[in-house]
């Protein structure tokens, strides 16, 4: 009983901090506006491909659903998503990734062909600003989840070849290039032999090394391995969600700075959040104390559920708890290391107050602003530091 009034207690803490937050509006002032608008703006995860492939719709223009638009995104700022090649984990299994990840990477191409007054493919740091003179938003391409590599290094370069620009190793389970933070399952003790062999082929080729998703293990033999900086395409910080391997510790943070490297800083509210992070979890325990009472199928349950869920909305992050992560960065290791990597597209409906879809950019610019960023460091948060890195890999590539 005390658990569960424990559980209850907690829930409806939750559900206060999630109306309050609701409360909160931002709105970007003009200066914020135009940084957005004048300064390079990069975003190196969006799940645009992954989401039009499971149900198509045109982002070319206004769309109803979805976080990205070409609209929105112009209105945000924004000149180069890396639209992310999303191969869910099961297919480590099951086969078909190759196919998944060409069929993914064919729809970007299509995307360009039907709006070539719109985007541009973007294969490397000099294209991105010849399309942005141009004015076209450039496509770059990350592929999360290495397991269309399947064992070989010849697949690496057919990807390449293809656009592929960043690989984030694993995914939520482990596989046969490295283990995952979210799969308890340490087959590895982080990488693989073949994993450390493709971080090698990877800075070899001009392929950034995407350490999202890893495990610490992981993480630390690629920090060892790696010749080139690495990136963290979308991931935050476990200071502010204790436990949650799945960010990153402020020692790896460290070894980031050392390697000369980025965190792109994940929007989605379990990433930013505490109460978020730890929502779902609190939930589920109490749905599935719930049904064990009641039967999992009989309609007691069944309402009693449906007044959980009503009665403890989600607990939104804020701009300001995003801000915080950002300024947590710069103190430990330097407003150099930081970047943009949403997951727009890709966490569903857990976008913070104020940062909610491809047009809010300028309201995480005003936020900078207001905590004394200079425009300078705002322009290496927005873009800067990221293409400094693309540009490494692109040199130190044999």
């Amino acid at each position: 009983m005390l658990k569960k009034t424990i559980t209850m207690t907690a829930l409806a803490v939750l559900a206060a901090t999630a109306t309050s937050s609701f409360a909160e509006e931002y709105t970007a002032s003009e200066k914020a506006r135009k940084l957005a608008q004048e300064n390079l703006l990069i975003d190196t995860h969006i799940d645009v491909p992954y989401r039009i492939h499971n149900e198509w719709e045109d982002v070319t223009v206004a769309t109803q659903g979805g976080d990205f638009d070409y609209p929105r995104a112009v209105e945000g700022g924004l000149n180069a998503p890396f639209m992310s090649i999303y191969i869910p984990a099961h297919y480590e299994q099951s086969g078909g990734s190759i196919q998944l990840a060409n069929e993914l990477i064919d729809g970007m191409e299509a995307l360009v062909g039907r709006a070539p007054d719109k985007f541009a493919m973007a294969y490397t740091t000099e294209q991105v600003k010849e399309n942005t003179e141009k004015g076209l938003m450039s496509i770059a391409l990350g592929m999360e989840n290495g397991t269309p590599i399947e064992g070989d290094l010849a697949n690496l370069e057919h990807f390449y070849k293809r656009g592929i620009r960043y690989i984030t190793l694993a995914h939520s389970q482990s596989n046969h290039i490295s283990d995952s933070s979210y799969d308890i399952r340490r087959q590895w003790d982080g990488l693989s032999p073949f994993g450390k062999k493709l971080v090698k082929a990877m800075n070899d080729m001009g392929v950034m090394v995407d350490v999202s998703h890893i495990s610490d293990d992981a993480f630390y033999q690629v920090i060892e391995i790696s010749e080139a900086p690495v990136i963290a395409s979308h991931s935050s910080l476990r200071q502010y969600t204790p436990g949650f391997e799945r960010n990153m510790s402020d020692d790896m943070l460290k070894k980031l700075g050392k390697n000369g490297g980025v965190i792109q800083i994940n929007f989605g509210s379990s990433f930013v959040a505490k109460q978020a992070n730890r929502y779902r979890d609190m939930l589920k325990k109490r749905i599935e104390a719930v049904k064990e009472q009641y039967g999992e199928e009989s309609e007691e349950a069944k309402q009693r559920i449906a007044e959980i869920e009503k009665n403890n909305p989600y607990p939104y992050a804020t701009l300001d708890q995003v801000l915080d992560h950002i300024d947590h960065v710069k103190a430990l290791i330097g407003v150099e290391h930081i970047g943009i990597g949403s997951d727009y597209d890709g966490v569903g409906d857990s976008l913070p107050v104020g940062l909610k879809d491809v047009s809010s950019y300028p309201n995480l610019v005003q936020g900078l602003l207001d905590r004394g960023y200079t425009d300078e460091e705002i322009k290496m948060i927005l873009g800067g530091n990221l293409m400094r890195v693309w540009q490494q890999v692109e040199d130190l590539a044999k």
